[in-house]
């Protein structure tokens, strides 16, 4: 009966053992200190309750994964206490968050320091990869963090369709604009527009002109722009530098602000989130998204100064700092900075045309004119698509016979349809750009090479050697943008946009929100290099919090909210400002390479304008704006602050 009693007393307390050791813990692999992240809870058995306790805080459960899992900010040193169940995380491998800023930091500084790009990404993501290692894995992670760079982060910048359809449309792009030099149509555009663009300013003006033309979407400006203007540029001596800044600030301004643009679907939905947080709290906005959008491009300075900024400098012919160097430098005659583009820039200026031929500006316009707008068309079919997909699912009896059946019905999907100019935009903004583009920029190549055979200008092999020289020149510069995608994948595995973030703790006064926002979301967007991630990141953070700060000073909705949609517009001029200065973003790499500029001979001439018209946009717009100045009586401001500054510290390129 002993023997019995003990044998009993040993399984109830070995069961009692297994159940509490069966109890285990997923963690994900990166951790940073006070930054929340998903655990798993596994072997719970069938009767784990759906709300426990962790660390004496009630938190429910969510069962919608494999496993049940929360959402838990850890601390250095920190024990997890669970039903009973004490864990201890693995706290060697809780980064601290400041960290996240190192590797964009570093890279930027190489950058812009030893003006060396490509060392200076890979130095970002390897120093971000041994970071993560050393944490996971003590000293043996450093060089675990060095392969990282290449398996992780590399490929996984490559295995995003997105970047493929840009790395596919740039190097279609490259091959085009290589077989129009050759085949003539690029000259016959210069001779053409030289007999308008006599000289440096109506050529800049011709540039900036086309720029805005093509306000559909910033790749395709940046892209087509530079690669159509850069020989006539050269023709009437108006620096690389010059041409890329204006290709640079033509693009994402300009396509941030349109009301029918690729950008318009991301940053409706963005603005969304923000407002489904604050719809949440239950601090009301009764406005739809799409009129929020518009009441906030009132308030859009950036982008609109900058396109004034441009447009006064050229108009005057004026510059000042780096760039008036650059200026002066090509009226002399040297385009081309020599002491920093040996092998760095674009082989397309090599592609001479073809002797003995005529110079037909058409073999150039038609290709050109095909990919404009065949965007335009793509964007429209791909719209459409995405609409009626979004519409059968809601009604998959629903038969829709032409593009009007759906046009009319776009109000079912509760998306802003009220008048056409809404039903544009929200079309445009369900659209896939990357396909269009790619359609786009494919078919013109397919007319470039049926004009060159045709016209018996080159022979098969010739035209097909020319198109592959273009694909080649243009591997330098993607070799950058791909690792300026790695190293943004690095800041998103390291929570550095969260780290910025951070910066929003304490009380600001509402009307010091605006111009808070936008610096913020300049920061953000100049460490990650993408304004839409830092959209993405900033709308649904600073709505909320400038909302509750708002109501909190019980101020009226009148009061409340042109404020409101100044941080609005804030976020969005300030991540635009952001892209512009940083040497990490993709549509600055793509403005470089497009207009033959070595890319940090582009940034830096590009940064002081940037940072001129930022500084004015906060000092006389936004915050004068926010204090309840009307709109256009801070851009009527803004606007002669500009003037002056150039009047004062502009001078002639040529005296």
């Amino acid at each position: 009966m002993r023997k019995f009693l003990f044998l009993f007393t040993v399984v109830l307390i070995s069961i009692n053992s297994i159940g509490q050791s069966s109890l285990k813990m997923d963690y994900p692999e990166i951790i940073l200190d006070g930054v929340a992240v998903d655990v798993s809870i596994t072997n719970v058995g069938e009767n784990f309750p759906a709300i426990i306790t962790v660390n004496n805080q009630k938190i429910e459960l969510d069962f919608s994964g494999e496993h049940p899992s929360f959402s838990h900010k850890f601390k250095k040193g920190e024990t997890l206490d669970i039903e009973g169940y004490k864990f201890n995380p693995p706290t060697n491998r809780v980064i601290p968050l400041w960290m996240s800023i190192l590797p964009p930091l570093f890279a930027i500084f190489f950058a812009l320091i030893y003006k060396e790009v490509i060392f200076s990404l890979f130095s970002g993501i390897f120093l971000g990869g041994a970071i993560i290692g050393y944490y996971d894995s003590g000293f043996l992670g450093i060089f675990t963090g060095f392969l990282r760079v290449i398996d992780t982060y590399i490929i996984d910048a490559l295995n995003d369709s997105g970047h493929l359809s840009v790395i596919v449309f740039s190097v279609l792009i490259g091959g085009i604009v290589a077989l129009i030099s050759r085949n003539g149509g690029m000259k016959g555009i210069v001779n053409g527009i030289v007999k308008y663009a006599k000289n440096a300013r109506s050529g800049q003006l011709t540039t900036y002109f086309l720029g805005l033309s093509i306000f559909f979407d910033d790749y395709a400006n940046s892209l087509v722009v530079g690669n159509t203007m850069r020989a006539i540029t050269d023709k009437l001596k108006i620096s690389r530098e010059k041409l890329a800044y204006i290709v640079d600030s033509t693009a994402a301004p300009v396509a941030a602000i349109a009301f029918v643009t690729t950008w318009i679907g991301a940053e409706l939905g963005y603005i969304q989130n923000g407002l489904d947080k604050i719809n949440v709290d239950s601090m009301q906005i009764d406005e739809g998204v799409y009129g929020i959008f518009l009441n906030s491009l009132a308030y859009s300075f950036y982008p609109i100064l900058t396109l004034f900024f441009m447009f006064y400098l050229i108009w005057r012919e004026k510059d000042f700092g780096s760039m008036l160097t650059a200026e002066k430098r090509a009226r002399a005659g040297v385009i081309v900075n020599p002491e920093e583009n040996d092998g760095d820039i674009t082989e397309l200026e090599d592609l001479e045309p073809v002797s003995n031929i005529p110079h037909r500006a058409i073999n150039a316009i038609l290709p050109v004119a095909i990919i404009v707008l065949g965007t335009l068309l793509g964007l429209l079919v791909t719209g459409f698509q995405s609409l009626e997909s979004n519409l059968l699912n809601l009604n998959e009896n629903a038969n829709y016979q032409s593009w009007s059946d759906i046009w009319n019905d776009m109000h079912l999907l509760k998306m802003p349809a009220d008048t056409f100019g809404q039903k544009l935009g929200s079309l445009i903004g369900v659209s896939d750009s990357y396909t269009a583009l790619l359609w786009a920029s494919l078919t013109s190549m397919f007319v470039a090479i049926l004009m060159t055979l045709s016209q018996r200008i080159m022979n098969l092999q010739d035209t097909v050697e020319t198109i592959i020289k273009g694909f080649k020149s243009m591997i330098p510069a993607l070799l950058i943008l791909i690792l300026a995608w790695s190293l943004a994948l690095v800041t998103e595995d390291m929570h550095t946009a969260s780290f910025l973030a951070h910066l929003i703790d304490g009380r600001i006064s509402p009307w010091l929100i605006p111009a808070f926002t936008f610096v913020l979301a300049a920061f953000v967007a100049f460490s990650t290099g993408s304004s839409w991630s830092t959209m993405a990141l900033v709308y649904p953070l600073i709505l909320p919090a400038a909302w509750l700060l708002c109501m909190n000073e019980s101020m009226s909705p009148d009061i409340a909210m042109p404020i409101f949609y100044n941080v609005v517009s804030s976020v969005l001029a300030g991540s635009v400002l952001g892209d512009h200065c940083s040497p990490i973003s993709d549509t600055t790499i793509l403005s470089s390479l497009a207009s033959g500029c070595n890319h940090i001979d582009h940034v830096r001439t590009q940064i002081p304008y940037a940072l001129t018209v930022g500084t004015i946009s906060i000092f006389a717009g936004t915050i004068p704006s926010a204090l309840g100045l009307p709109p256009l009586m801070s851009f009527l401001l803004a606007f002669l602050v500009i003037i002056g500054v150039v009047e004062i510290f502009g001078k002639k390129s040529v005296a």
